[in-house]
């Protein structure tokens, strides 16, 4: 018997991205062990990379995400909660 799953979804861009960041990634580690590699970068250059993608991933997710500091922003998060649940 063969049974298999077939889905209508497609690969995301995100998910390609990620993939293709991570193949860079691997490749770059294994021609920096063998002497060659293929990012040139050194430490002070690295730790500005690392500091720069922090702070970028920090200030799109406090853009992105649905901040509510008021009383009345919080309890209008609370009534759309509660009127998802029932539409559901």
């Amino acid at each position: 018997m063969n049974s298999h799953i077939i889905t209508n979804r497609t690969v995301s861009a995100g998910t390609l991205t990620r993939t293709a960041a991570l193949g860079l990634a691997l490749t770059n580690q294994l021609l920096s062990a063998a002497g060659k590699p293929l990012l040139p970068i050194d430490n002070a250059q690295l730790e500005q990379m690392i500091c720069t993608g922090f702070t970028v991933g920090a200030a799109l997710a406090a853009w992105w995400k649905n901040n509510s500091f008021t009383p009345e922003a919080i309890e209008a998060d609370a009534f759309m909660a509660r009127m998802k649940k029932r539409v559901r």
